[in-house]
């Protein structure tokens, strides 16, 4: 099954939003989790699990749940208000500040990852033992466990873009923003690829 990132995402009772990124175990090379922006205003960020994956395509994903029950499902970001001392702050200059900063509570946001998981987005870096080859386009994963198989990697320019199928037993790490492999460039280039034909956006 593949997860394309930036694929829109169809709720049983209609448009959910679309994937912005995807949640992984980097220990065990599994997906956990879809992030979904919801498509209506505010446009919060949910974590979707597997689970709730029921048909992927080239630029669609389709889920179990209804708009209403993914807008209910835990949000990536979390906003958290902090206290903070202003002593030089004086209440006649407060609505130069209001409603964007209330003297003393400052608002903070943190992702709100499973412990040990990473997130990862579309264009993440890909790289080679032995420089940059290209970024992450989609993942193939095995539906019953979110085990990942295959990274689809995407490199060229724009006007002569190719993507090339990694296995996972290539990748040596992952990490937030790059996905090591234990190939050169290539090794890589020995891999088969396919035209890239979907828009970028």
């Amino acid at each position: 099954m593949k997860i394309p990132l930036n694929a829109r995402v169809q709720c049983v009772d209609g448009p959910g939003g679309r994937v912005v990124q995807v949640i992984v175990n980097p220990i065990a090379r599994k997906m956990t989790h879809v992030v979904v922006e919801e498509k209506d205003l505010p446009s919060v960020e949910r974590l979707v699990p597997m689970r709730s994956i029921v048909e992927t395509g080239d630029k669609l994903i389709y889920l179990d749940c209804s708009r209403q029950e993914l807008g209910q499902m835990s949000p990536l970001i979390e906003s958290e208000f902090l206290w903070a001392e202003i002593p030089e702050f004086r209440e006649s200059h407060s609505y130069l500040l209001h409603p964007y900063v209330v003297p003393g509570r400052l608002k903070t946001k943190q992702e709100s990852l499973p412990p040990g998981e990473l997130d990862i987005r579309r264009g993440a870096r890909v790289q080679a033992t032995d420089g940059k080859v290209g970024w992450v386009d989609e993942f193939v994963v095995i539906p019953t466990n979110g085990e990942i198989t295959h990274l689809l990697l995407r490199e060229g320019h724009q006007w002569g873009c190719k993507e090339v199928t990694i296995p996972i037993s290539a990748i040596e790490r992952i990490e937030e923003r790059t996905v090591h492999l234990k190939l050169d460039k290539r090794g890589i280039q020995a891999l088969p690829s396919v035209p890239v034909q979907r828009s970028w956006r």
